[in-house]
């Protein structure tokens, strides 16, 4: 009889532990956990500044960016980690000036260098995936229009695939477009704001920033 109830209790050891293990979290996403921000903390590590140029900011409880220099960029990252295969997403309330100041998400930075690539959209409808490098003019790797687009043109959510040598832009939920580039295959994100020729034409508030794999 000792030696069955040994058995008995083994048992129930097993499934214990069976039933934690099935519990238990992921030991990837505890280890390497991925950026998300609703930004209702001053302090949740985000670059902010204000020059002559541009201004990133948190405010209106969001992270704010206004751009008061004509063709310029100014963009933030959360952290200096490289994330590869990733959806990101982000909601973003535009107050631009300008119908053609850009908005929208980076991925892919390698560290602190000009090498990227970001995918915005303005107001106007207009979207671009566009790529940077240390030397050499940006490069537009695809660009266009969209109807979802300029529909919500002050408010919207933000998606954008960054893996596998492809990147593809989402607006509310629904596929705007994507396009084929392996130069960069992984990098820290972010979220930038740009200009066109108004002088102070860019203002936008990114909120509810978010960094999923791909395909979960």
């Amino acid at each position: 009889m000792k030696s069955a109830g040994l058995k008995v209790f083994g048992f129930i050891i097993v499934l214990a532990l069976a039933a934690l293990a099935c519990a238990a979290p992921n030991m990837d996403s505890i280890l390497n956990p991925l950026p998300s921000d609703d930004f209702s903390s001053d302090s949740s590590g985000w670059g902010t500044g204000t020059d002559t140029d541009s201004s990133v900011e948190y405010a209106n409880g969001g992270l704010q960016m206004t751009v008061f220099t004509p063709f310029y960029m100014t963009w933030s990252t959360p952290d200096t980690v490289s994330y590869e295969n990733v959806h990101i997403e982000t909601s973003v309330t535009s107050t631009s000036s300008d119908p053609e100041a850009k908005f929208g998400i980076i991925c892919n930075e390698a560290g602190t260098t000009n090498a990227f690539y970001y995918v915005g959209v303005s107001p106007d409808g207009y979207y671009a995936f566009i790529k940077s490098s240390v030397i050499g003019d940006d490069v537009y790797l695809k660009e266009g229009t969209s109807d979802v687009i300029s529909a919500s043109a002050n408010s919207m959510r933000l998606g954008l695939d960054c893996g596998g040598g492809v990147l593809t832009l989402y607006v509310n939920g629904q596929q705007i477009d994507s396009v084929s580039d392996s130069t960069y295959v992984s990098g820290t994100v972010g979220l930038f704001a740009s200009t066109d020729d108004v002088s102070g034409g860019a203002s936008v508030i990114f909120d509810d920033f978010v960094v999923t794999k791909l395909g979960e």
